[in-house]
């Protein structure tokens, strides 16, 4: 595509996303007006596509200097990158499907603007400031982190004494996780494998591994179109919650035995092994909505395969030693970035708005708060929410000042 013709489809995504994206449009208002991030310079390592543009921009608009690149090599939109930085002005170094070198490249051209604060997706900024880039640390004031897998890595570092500043867990914030995880994982998902494959989800084997909240939305959204649902899971307490949901709940290994179509969603590596592939179905469909390209064995995939070859846009067919046809969606990378357009405008509005508000929390009380991981607090979660309710037209009732003393009295029992 010529490069007038992708910038002009990047413009357009990017105020399509704008204009669906009313909470934080709301607190961008104030912001602007405010001009809450003067003179501060913020690093970004986030899914680089529209609505994680409008969020840079919001940033940048309030006053900040502002650098981004992709978390991810396959989730950058391409004319969204070429329009932040040709008509918007915001310096982005993401490209779709750059190498692992070049990849560290972009997150160390962010890193060089020596940034007060970062908002990062999978913690690879926050590893890397860790790591090679320690001479930035001492003016490093705070950080947020977007994403499951990236909080626990930084939770890791923090119990063992090693992370150097604090760190807000936007990930767990409930205006995140019950949706972003939830309803955004689970509709963007479905949608990555539908744009991959073009089959049909009702009447298949789907196995979802792992039931945490983008599990939790991946079954919902299978089992509302016609899929028969099967959980793979390590943690008792939520096997027994997908029973009891209505799910089969399986090993891995018997899974794969008549799964149609796998899904990845734990966070973990080698969830999908050789092991586990020795038995798998003809022709079943590999995906994975984990944050890294290690929840399914490619390496695994190797050993068992004897040919490999592209057989659509974001397909690849393993032909087996055993004469049976795995197909791997995205590489293995995150399907609904890398085959879709990931999570719908309106449920990143919330995340991002969270990660606004919350950059702004820290900009202004980070001086007071030891290296560390911290929830979000409350009243930024009902901030967001109680935005999102008006910006859907909708109202709740109130506690009464009766209500709330009852609430709070531990004497009164009637």
């Amino acid at each position: 595509m010529p490069s007038n013709e992708l910038l002009d489809k990047g413009v357009k995504r990017i105020e399509w996303a704008r204009t669906h994206m009313p909470v934080l449009a709301k607190i961008r208002e104030r912001m602007v007006k405010e001009q809450a991030f003067e003179g501060l310079k913020v690093g970004m390592a986030l899914h680089t596509e529209a609505k994680t543009a409008v969020l840079a921009l919001t940033i940048q608009e309030a006053g900040a200097e502002v650098r981004l690149t992709g978390c991810n090599p396959l989730s950058t939109d391409d004319s969204v990158a070429l329009a932040l930085n040709k008509k918007y002005g915001l310096e982005t170094y993401a490209k779709r499907g750059q190498s692992q070198k070049d990849y560290y490249i972009s997150l160390n051209r962010v890193l060089d603007m020596k940034p007060d604060y970062v908002i990062d997706d999978g913690a690879d900024l926050i590893f890397l400031l860790h790591t090679k880039r320690k001479e930035l640390l001492p003016t490093v004031k705070g950080g947020n982190e977007e994403t499951t897998t990236g909080v626990m890595r930084i939770r890791a570092m923090a119990q063992e004494g090693s992370l150097k500043f604090p760190v807000m867990s936007v990930n767990d914030a409930y205006m995140k996780y019950m949706f972003d995880n939830r309803y955004g994982t689970g509709q963007s998902t479905m949608d990555g494998i539908m744009a991959a494959t073009n089959l049909v989800i009702a009447g298949k084997n789907f196995v979802v591994a792992g039931y945490g909240w983008c599990g939790k939305g991946i079954t919902m959204r299978a089992k509302g179109m016609g899929a028969d649902v099967t959980v793979c899971e390590v943690d008792p307490i939520r096997a027994i919650e997908a029973r009891l949901d209505g799910f089969a709940v399986k090993p891995i290994a018997e899974a794969l035995k008549e799964a149609d179509m796998v899904v990845s969603a734990t966070g973990c590596k080698d969830v999908v092994t050789a092991k586990h592939l020795r038995n798998v179905k003809d022709g079943c469909v590999l995906a994975n909505s984990g944050h890294f390209d290690n929840e399914i064995s490619k390496a695994g995939l190797r050993e068992l395969s004897k040919k490999r070859r592209k057989v659509r846009d974001s397909v690849h067919e393993y032909q087996l030693k055993n004469g049976k046809r795995v197909y791997l969606l995205a590489d293995g990378r995150l399907v609904n970035l890398a085959a879709g357009q990931g999570h719908p405008a309106e449920i990143m509005d919330m995340s991002f708005a969270i990660q606004a508000l919350c950059l702004e929390y820290m900009a202004f009380s980070a001086r007071s708060l030891e290296p560390d991981v911290y929830d979000v607090p409350d009243h930024i979660d009902e901030q967001v929410a109680r935005i999102k309710l008006k910006t859907m037209g909708l109202e709740i009732d109130q506690l009464s000042d009766s209500q709330k003393k009852y609430m709070r009295e531990w004497r009164e029992g009637t």
